[in-house]
């Protein structure tokens, strides 16, 4: 039998796995199944996109590109950078990536070596503290509270912080709150970063998915410290419904940026050319504001409609969302009560005793909040 390395067992199973098989069991069963689970944009990707991708493929475009990108879409993010967040980059210092999860992985080796802790703001997107124990580092949760936003509070930052923290992961808005960082609480956290020497990992795939008139910042712009320390992690799937494209990108300082290329070049090689030329089309055209004020649009009005009537139902608290596409609800309330004979214990149980009712939502604690479930 082949043994399984250390790393590999210690990557957490996940548990959205159970509840995604039975409902799709349910659906092969002919049963309808109202879904609340998928963490992705559902409109098509626009047409111009597309058309970018064909064109592409009818021109050749095929082989191998660059391992950090193709020069064409390293510009055009690098504009992105310079237009939307007031960041001047380099194109040196723009790598694509295979989606932004391949950014975040490949970022966490760059920065973290074995035994290094990185502190991770709880509720958190599953994938953070799975990835950091892949790299060897050490994942330092700090509870976040419906009270503070659900956000990372100086003070909690401060505390958790050790002789061996490297980095803090932030995500803003965030997966699966919803919370978006003021300037002012990202200064913060840039003075901590900044006052104990650490790197900061900047989540910013939703960045363009903000309501209520919030405004994106990305730490980044913050201070000298914070743009020369910080890794930005982003992407197309979100912005424009591109998550099967397989786009991301990141930005870092110089020498980061470098390792990450030559990391990639033994990993995947490069993301998908034809899917890199649509990208660019999809930064560059005048139709992606169109596009995104649309969409944005669309997620405002579904977003009201579900908090107005979660509001009606007994026994649920939420924050409602300031950015993203999820409503991360506490049911807690409703645990230790039974549904059909079971007994219902924990974000699971509520989530499958749900499921039988034919509706199907995320168990928090996938996002390492067991007291609440992601819609």
């Amino acid at each position: 039998m082949i043994q399984i390395s250390e790393k590999a067992k210690n990557v957490s199973a996940s548990v959205t796995l159970e509840i995604s098989a039975l409902a799709k069991q349910m659906k092969a069963d002919g049963k309808e199944v109202i879904g609340f689970t998928a963490g992705e944009p559902d409109f098509d990707t626009p047409e111009y996109v597309t058309q970018a991708a064909k064109d592409a493929l009818d021109k050749g475009y095929t082989k191998y590109t660059p391992t950090a990108g193709i020069a064409e879409l390293r510009n055009a993010v690098a504009k992105k950078f310079e237009k939307d967040n007031g960041l001047f980059y380099k194109p040196s210092q723009i790598v694509v990536t295979d989606g932004a999860k391949s950014a975040l992985f490949h970022a966490l080796y760059a920065v973290v070596s074995e035994g290094d802790e990185v502190i991770v703001p709880s509720p958190y997107w599953i994938t953070y503290t799975e990835q950091i124990k892949l790299c060897g580092g050490v994942p330092v949760i700090v509870e976040t509270s419906e009270k503070s936003g659900y956000k990372l509070l100086k003070s909690d930052f401060e505390r958790a912080i050790t002789a061996k923290t490297k980095c803090v992961i932030i995500n803003s808005p965030c997966n699966p709150t919803g919370a978006v960082y003021s300037e002012s609480e990202l200064r913060d956290i840039a003075e901590v970063a900044e006052k104990h020497g650490l790197t900061i990992i900047s989540d910013e795939i939703y960045e363009k998915l903000v309501f209520d008139g919030e405004k994106h910042v990305s730490v980044a712009s913050l201070s000298d410290y914070a743009k020369e320390n910080t890794v930005i992690i982003n992407g197309v799937s979100k912005t424009y419904s591109m998550t099967g494209w397989r786009i991301g990108y990141l930005a870092a300082p110089e020498n980061v940026a470098k390792a990450i290329s030559s990391m990639q070049g033994h990993t995947t090689s490069n993301a998908c050319t034809f899917a890199q030329y649509a990208s660019v089309c999809a930064l560059e055209s005048e139709k992606g504001e169109d596009f995104i004020r649309y969409m944005v649009g669309e997620f405002d009005s579904r977003r009201n409609l579900l908090c107005d009537l979660l509001s009606e139902t007994d026994g649920i608290k939420f924050l409602k969302p300031k950015g993203a596409f999820y409503v991360f609800a506490d049911v807690s309330r409703f645990y230790g009560k039974s549904a059909d004979g079971e007994k219902i214990e924990g974000s699971v149980g509520f989530a499958k005793a749900l499921l039988k009712k034919g509706v199907a939502v995320i168990p928090g604690k996938a996002f390492g909040a067991d007291n609440c479930v992601r819609l």
